[in-house]
């Protein structure tokens, strides 16, 4: 069994707390403002120039020229502007972003940030804003399957493709578990049903450690 990435979000979601400033990542991450709780405020920060970005707007109805960083039409809830990129770096940079959610091609149990380059020559490398959430934001978390889709393990030793950032992430939520990233390397805090810690262990390349009541990661909000 592996979590949706709708059940993925929702467990980010879950660590979100109310009134955090928060910046979403291109893909996966973008779920998460669909499934945080509708009684929780959550400020959303768009590296384009957003702050205050609502949902994606009906179809049809859509301003062209209000969009995110992944060129999604978005909108703007009140209270909300929208300003240069620099103004939202100086943001980014300055510590003013409460969590950043990201996506990852590797993760390393030191906690390096690998998502902006692989060793595929036909996916161009994206740079975007990625390097500058990583080290600006005050909690870095990463949203991303467990492994590949031909079966490697993105969670390593150490990151073969280039850093994003050494040292950053908190927390790696994946379809198989969600893990903290410790002194001492990759803790796994919960666990899909019917998954094993020996099975986990086969699908990573780092070495884990089990907390001592591991959860049972779960079902769909």
């Amino acid at each position: 069994m592996r979590l949706t990435a709708r059940q993925m979000a929702a467990r980010v979601a879950q660590d979100i707390p109310d009134g955090s400033y928060v910046n979403l990542g291109i893909g996966l991450p973008t779920l998460v403002a669909d499934v945080v709780p509708p009684d929780r405020e959550v400020v959303y920060h768009s590296e384009n120039g957003i702050l205050g970005m609502g949902p994606a707007p009906a179809p049809g109805t859509g301003d062209p020229e209000l969009i995110n960083a992944g060129k999604q039409l978005v909108t703007l809830l009140p209270g909300g502007a929208y300003f240069h990129h620099t103004d939202a770096f100086v943001m980014m940079r300055g510590g003013h972003i409460d969590i950043t959610v990201l996506g990852a091609f590797q993760v390393s149990a030191r906690g390096d940030l690998a998502n902006w380059a692989t060793d595929d020559p036909t996916v161009p490398p994206a740079v975007g804003g990625a390097m500058d959430l990583a080290v600006g934001a005050r909690r870095v978390l990463v949203m991303t399957t467990h492994t590949t889709k031909d079966g490697r393990p993105k969670l390593v030793t150490s990151c073969t493709y280039p850093l994003t950032a050494a040292g950053v992430v908190d927390r790696v939520y994946t379809d198989l578990a969600v893990l903290d990233v410790t002194p001492d390397g990759f803790l796994v805090q919960e666990l899909v049903a019917g998954t094993t810690p020996a099975e986990l262990q086969a699908r990573t390349d780092a070495p884990l450690r089990f907390a001592d009541e591991l959860a049972v990661l779960g079902e769909e909000p």
